[in-house]
């Protein structure tokens, strides 16, 4: 019987608290709805048993007054006494930020837009912190956006967003703190610059590319010319080196051939001089030896050249001869005397057997 009842004076609480916050909520603070928050009709009713689902927060109130924070899982309320005012998700929550005109630091007007993911770290600053989360969080989110473009020139801020995303968010951060709500990441979506300014970077890039392209080009000839003197020189420092080996080679030859030619030279005199001074005759020999040469070196120099000089008595063959004699003579004479004094002194009859081969 007392079960009927006590269902009736539910019902009629609940009918009143129900309408006592869609009051509140119609109210000029409260027009908006977050995803983060639920109030009025789409609150639980107390049905002394509740099951908090995972990933929420709810708060509740007892007799109108802050209780208790309910964790997922079993919850008992007391009938009457305890409401459900506040169900907060704990989930990581996306707002699109939506598009707004900043001035760079270097007066240039853009237009930009993003995406805030958030989440709620304290349902209890959450819930009596702030009127409206999303929506004020989406406002600072603008306004911190505005400051930070406000501070950075239109390359630095097309260079650099991931350095604005990150300033972004410590600052509402540090703002949003006694909301507790943290904001997690910001994401500039777009940067939209006026159409001039568009015009001015496509020419500037393009004038960069053309530059680069004559650098390029011009290095290029550069190196091209570069690799074409070393090679030159490479070429004329080979062909220096083969002509000074070739010179060295040719006068080493030569060095060789007069050496060999004045050692078989060396070598015929002395075999002749030794003949002649060891044999009978050999000076007779010799003689006729001499005017033979000298009758064939004048025939040479009648055959090789129309203008020739010759002595007086090219008619007397005799005389000729005789002249020879008398310098072989003479050159044999010489010889003899510088053996005897390189000869030793002991050596005495060494010494006179020659003077008796002269003599004789």
């Amino acid at each position: 019987m007392l079960a009927r009842p006590i269902v009736r004076m539910q019902r009629a609480v609940l009918a009143r608290q129900v309408q006592r916050l869609s009051m509140s909520a119609s109210g000029p603070g409260n027009s908006r709805s977050s995803p983060l928050v639920r109030r009025a009709k789409n609150l639980p009713a107390n049905t002394v048993v509740k099951f908090v689902p995972q990933q929420e927060a709810w708060v509740v109130e007892r007799m109108g007054r802050f209780s208790r924070i309910l964790e997922p899982g079993l919850a008992i309320l007391l009938p009457f006494l305890d409401r459900i005012a506040y169900t907060q998700s704990l989930k990581e929550v996306a707002v699109e930020i939506p598009t707004q005109t900043a001035i760079t630091h270097d007066n240039v007007t853009l237009e930009l837009d993003g995406v805030l993911y958030y989440k709620v770290v304290e349902p209890y600053k959450a819930a009596y912190g702030v009127a409206d989360a999303e929506f004020s969080i989406t406002q600072l989110a603008q306004t911190t956006m505005r400051a930070e473009i406000g501070q950075m020139t239109l390359d630095t801020t097309l260079a650099e967003r991931n350095t604005l995303n990150h300033n972004i968010v410590n600052a509402i951060n540090l703002a949003s703190e006694s909301w507790g709500i943290a904001c997690l990441r910001y994401e500039i979506r777009d940067i939209h610059p006026p159409a001039k300014v568009v015009e001015a970077m496509h020419s500037q890039v393009s004038a960069e590319r053309s530059k680069r392209a004559q650098i390029l080009e011009s290095e290029g000839s550069r190196q091209s010319a570069i690799n074409v003197a070393e090679g030159a020189k490479q070429a004329q420092i080979l062909s220096s080196e083969a002509d000074k080996a070739q010179q060295i080679n040719r006068a080493m030859g030569e060095a060789e051939a007069i050496r060999q030619t004045a050692q078989a030279e060396a070598h015929a005199i002395e075999r002749v001089a030794q003949a002649i001074t060891q044999s009978e005759g050999g000076e007779l020999a010799a003689g006729l030896h001499v005017a033979q040469q000298y009758v064939e070196a004048f025939g040479k120099i009648a055959k090789e050249s129309n203008t020739i000089i010759v002595p007086a008595s090219a008619n007397d063959i005799s005389g000729m001869v005789a002249q020879a004699m008398t310098v072989f003579s003479s050159v044999t004479a010489n010889q003899k005397k510088q053996a005897a004094l390189k000869a030793p002194k002991g050596n005495e009859g060494t010494g006179g057997f020659g003077s008796e081969q002269v003599g004789h």
